[in-house]
């Protein structure tokens, strides 16, 4: 199956591609290599630019404290375990504590890096970080990838309570739903929204079907429109109908 997402507001879009460069240069980071060295530190850049963008401390833990409240609620419930409910709880305790311990401008001690702003900025250009723009750039990532790699976990932990943060505020969102089957007709839905409210529309599709949606919502409606690629993958409207899973979720 292959999943896609479509945020709805711009808080999640920003969570989702938090997720996302966070994902990438964690794992190019754990890499040997100075070329998958180079894309976990533009990675990292990446991150900076979207998490200076809105004050995500701040609603972050905001939303992990109405969670923790919601889940207190849960106290007692015969229904619910306590052992589940209390780890739950302590993960999130854990989490806002980690955000509220991160001091100053969120990644400002990266800004300060005279040495890590140059390569930021030249990274910016096509080409730019050559080695003979940037010797000690081409220094760096010809040092032993070990070395390298202790470099960029230590520009890259004091971010990682937010990672922390938003992977337990997704992690509820994305199991908030109920999946659904329905079959868009000649690769064609639409589904009035009558009311009902979402952060997050998720949207799974089997492997076997060459189709690839484009969503659009508001308010008001969902309307989603199957393709199906050709040879040079321009998108083609679909004739056939396609069967998918739909979910709509929210905190």
């Amino acid at each position: 199956m292959i999943t896609y997402e479509y945020p709805l507001n711009e808080r999640i879009r920003t969570l989702l591609r938090l997720e996302d460069l966070f994902e990438k240069t964690l794992y190019f980071a754990d890499a040997d290599g100075p070329a998958e060295h180079h894309v976990s530190l533009v990675t990292l850049f990446e991150i900076l630019e979207v998490a200076s963008r809105a004050d995500l401390k701040f609603d972050l833990v905001q939303e992990l404290e109405r969670q923790r409240q919601i889940l207190l609620s849960f106290r007692n419930n015969p229904d619910i375990s306590e052992e589940a409910l209390s780890g739950a709880l302590y993960e999130i305790e854990q989490s806002s504590a980690a955000l509220l311990a991160m001091q100053g401008k969120t990644g400002q001690y990266l800004r300060e890096n005279e040495w890590l702003m140059g390569i930021k900025n030249r990274a910016g250009i096509p080409g730019g970080v050559c080695e003979f723009d940037l010797p000690s750039y081409h220094f760096w990532l010809n040092r032993e990838a070990a070395r390298r790699r202790d470099d960029l976990l230590g520009w890259i932990s004091p971010l990682l309570p937010i990672r922390a943060g938003l992977a337990i505020v997704l992690r509820l969102l994305r199991s908030s739903g109920r999946p659904e089957r329905v079959v868009a007709q000649h690769g064609a839905f639409q589904q009035m929204l009558s009311g009902r409210t979402a952060q997050l529309i998720r949207l799974r599709l089997s492997r076997d079907h060459a189709a690839i949606p484009e969503i659009s919502a508001n308010k008001y409606a969902l309307n989603i429109r199957f393709t199906v690629p050709e040879t040079d993958m321009r998108p083609k409207q679909s004739e056939a109908d396609v069967e998918f899973e739909l979910t709509y979720c929210n905190l």
